[in-house]
């Protein structure tokens, strides 16, 4: 029997995926050991293996045999959504605690799993540490980038995943694909004949519950603004995003009247605000920079500017400050920041707002339930969510794509000579 430890292991995603595809070869497997120090996440994993697996990864010491280690190692230090201090970053250093617990136990395979800002962060300084951390204690390494839409999940997560094998090179047949680069070039992308990867492609539409409960349509106001806005053509929403801080394929709160309506002049000002104080006459900010009535009127020709301006400060879509103007952002009053298209993928769920991600679907306007958040990264309907939404939510932004680690793990096992190395007579299942 194949046995593995499954470190930083949240609700886990990796072990599912794991344990699908040793199944499929036909071979037995134990987790020997769970480590995860978020109790409510703890709580999933007991619900779905019976085990709570809480524990501080520095505390573990003496394990018993085992042969294969699988980590999530935390990858918030790493992300392009956080701030990328990296090793800097105490939860950074947890790559470390794996690196102990390599040195004394030398599992033959080793699997992580991290953001894609891994391999850039730092000019690629911190996961060249990693590779040499591994190479230094006989590990031989192949690594892939990844993108869960390839694999039959119709979200755009790219993530890499790292295969460390004592002794011996691992051959991964899998090729780096970066897939579609967002829902909008997904349509492209999935019927290109120039694709070489061996892909299962899906979309929202194969993932979304047919008659979810009630409590997760949007409020009837915020459906009557985005009826307003989308001139009773609800079907515009495909694909929008809610968001005060970009132009495009965008509604903003000015537009729907959150703060209170506005008239077309007003509406225009804010819309031609936002898309010209990022242009670099103005300065290089990210977002934009605030303006000076001077610098509006280049752009905003309108001779009621003074009037236009003082309605919005009063209002509260402006703020002035040092005789300059700038867009108050009102994006989480937003019920849902993102409508997904539902012939297409969606956009990578994340911790922080899974549960803000909406669908037009059945004549109905809501938010996507935990169940979809959960197909979205490949679990099935069998696997049981956390009871409060909140914890479900969460979980499973933080969630690994579970097909892509079965698909990878496939693959080695497929092409690897993994199996011969342990005893046959202790593997075979029943």
């Amino acid at each position: 029997m194949i046995k593995f430890i499954d470190l930083f292991c949240g609700t886990g995603g990796i072990r599912l995926g794991v344990e699908q595809a040793f199944a499929e070869s036909g071979i037995a497997v134990k987790c020997v050991k769970s480590a995860e120090i978020d109790k409510k996440a703890c709580e999933t994993y007991q619900l779905n293996f019976n085990e709570n697996p809480y524990c501080d990864v520095h505390e573990i010491d003496n394990l018993s045999h085992f042969d294969v280690l699988l980590a999530g190692f935390p990858c918030q230090s790493f992300s392009y959504a956080g701030k990328q201090l990296g090793f800097s970053d105490t939860r950074g250093t947890l790559f470390f605690e794996v690196e102990r617990i390599l040195k004394k136990h030398k599992p033959r395979l080793v699997f992580l799993e991290n953001v894609r800002g891994l391999t850039t962060h730092d000019k690629g300084k911190t996961f060249k540490t990693i590779l040499n951390s591994l190479e230094s204690l006989g590990y031989h390494v192949q690594y892939r980038l990844l993108n869960s839409s390839n694999y039959g999940i119709p979200q755009n997560r790219v993530r890499i995943y790292i295969i460390a094998y004592l002794d011996e090179n691992p051959i991964i047949t899998l090729p780096d694909d970066l897939g579609a680069t967002d829902s909008h070039d997904f349509q492209d992308y999935s019927t290109s004949l120039f694709l070489y990867g061996d892909y299962t492609f899906k979309n929202v539409k194969d993932i979304l519950e047919e008659n979810p409960d009630k409590k997760y349509d949007c409020s009837e106001w915020f459906v009557e603004k985005l009826r307003k806005t989308l001139e009773d053509n609800l079907d515009k929403i495909h694909g929008i995003r809610l968001i005060d801080t970009r132009h495009g394929n965008s509604i903003h709160s000015w537009d729907i009247g959150i703060k209170g309506e506005c008239s077309k002049e007003e509406i225009f000002f804010m819309n031609s605000l936002i898309s010209n104080r990022r242009k670099h006459i103005f300065g290089t900010h990210q977002d934009g920079k605030p303006l000076t009535k001077e610098q509006i009127s280049t752009f905003y020709t309108n001779e009621n500017l003074d009037k236009v301006i003082d309605s919005l400060l009063e209002k509260g879509y402006l703020s002035k400050k040092d005789d300059k103007y700038n867009p108050v952002c009102g994006n989480m009053s937003f019920e849902v920041f993102k409508f997904l298209d539902p012939n297409s993928i969606s956009i990578t769920l994340t911790a922080s707002d899974s549960h803000k991600l909406g669908i037009y679907h059945n004549g109905r306007i809501r938010r996507l339930t935990p169940r979809e958040c959960a197909r979205l990264q490949g679990y099935p309907d069998w696997y049981k969510l956390h009871p409060e939404d909140q914890y479900a939510y969460k979980q499973l932004g933080n969630a690994v794509s579970v097909p892509v680690i079965k698909k990878l793990f496939v693959d080695f096992l497929s092409n690897n000579n993994y199996i011969n190395t342990v005893d046959k007579t202790s593997i075979a299942c029943s």
